[in-house]
């Protein structure tokens, strides 16, 4: 979560380039925690210092670096003045060079805020999966595809979730949960009652639904919780332009880890250009599942040469690093160019 500035400390001035972006960042602050607050919109991933979506260059003033892994920032770079603007506490003005930056992404910024939520349902989905919806106290603004972190009650336990519903309800929150044994978030759901109290923070997250031409193919791809945003991408999508045509491809292991394949195939009929491909990577040879098998990226690429539907797509790839870094060599190769592919890696969390 986006911790309060400690307002007693000075103020530092951090230019941007080559935006020409220009805000204050608190002393004790982290750069990539000041523009959330004051709503720059800078493309991150993470935020613990894990992936390197935040990388740039420092040009000029004087800041530390929080701890962070050499994999997303190498000696070699760091040596070079990279930084990772997650991890980077100023201790005077900084001019920054970003690395990345999206301009839709700039026009699309939303400062973060905390919200105090209320559990009202956990719903099993699966063996692990689980449906935590979450009522806020008053809306929130956010694109569909951003993501929250949020708090359980009495508890420093923090975790990132990606919203499973459009913000045509901002005071209403779905997320889709995967559970691991001894999860310090996860493994508390079952026992996370109806009523009780979380705090919520956000919108985070640059893989949201960037409004294209409607008449370009959208393909959404992910596995296991990488599911969430991608329902929310496609519940808005449907929304606006329902005549859009849509592939959502989704990979497991069993057919005992799918879910709302009803929902889909309702999607199917109802809708002229949608199909639901779901994929089993250690489907049973009993002759129970019919569909397609392999790893998603395989069937991605089966589906896409059979099609010839990637030239022209807009592509949003949601789940863990090894999908999202299989899936991007795919797309590209069935023609996806490459600022039409949003991806959000859902990395581990490291405490």
């Amino acid at each position: 979560m986006v911790s309060k500035p400690d307002t007693s400390k000075p103020l530092h001035m951090v230019r941007l380039q080559p935006t020409g972006t220009e805000f204050g960042v608190y002393e004790g602050e982290t750069v990539l925690n000041a523009g959330f607050r004051q709503g720059v919109a800078l493309i991150h991933g993470c935020k613990e210092g894990q992936c390197s979506a935040c990388k740039a260059v420092l040009l000029d003033g004087d800041a530390e670096m929080l701890k962070y892994s050499t994999f997303a920032l190498p000696e070699a770079e760091r040596d070079s003045n990279h930084v990772l603007l997650c991890r980077t506490i100023p201790f005077s003005d900084l001019e920054i060079e970003l690395l990345m930056f999206d301009e839709e992404l700039l026009s699309h910024s939303v400062a973060v805020s905390e919200f105090v939520g209320e559990v009202a349902i956990v719903e099993a989905l699966t063996s692990d999966i689980r449906r935590l919806v979450v009522t806020l106290d008053r809306p929130m603004t956010f694109f569909a595809g951003q993501y929250a972190d949020i708090t359980l009650p009495d508890s420093a336990t923090t975790r990132s979730y990606s919203m499973g519903n459009p913000p045509s309800d901002p005071r209403r929150l779905e997320f889709i949960i995967k559970k691991y044994q001894g999860g310090r978030f996860s493994s508390q759901l079952d026992t996370l009652a109806p009523g009780a109290t979380v705090t919520v923070s956000g919108p985070y997250g640059t893989c949201f639904r960037r409004e294209h031409r409607d008449e370009a193919p959208l393909l959404l791809i992910g596995g296991g919780s990488g599911l969430a945003p991608l329902l929310a991408i496609l519940e808005d999508q449907i929304a606006e332009a329902p005549q859009r045509p849509i592939r959502l491809f989704y990979g497991a292991r069993t057919q005992a880890d799918l879910f709302w394949q009803k929902r889909f195939q309702q999607l199917q009929s109802e809708l002229p250009d949608f199909r639901f491909v779901p994929a089993l990577s250690a489907a049973s040879e009993d002759g129970q599942w019919s569909g397609e098998r392999g790893f998603i990226h395989e069937v991605v690429q089966r589906g896409l040469k059979a099609e010839q539907i990637g030239d022209g797509a807009d592509a949003y790839a949601c789940g863990p690093p090894p999908l999202i870094d299989a899936v991007m060599p795919v797309l590209q190769m069935a023609g996806v160019e490459p600022d039409r592919i949003y991806f959000d890696k859902f990395t581990p969390a490291t405490n």
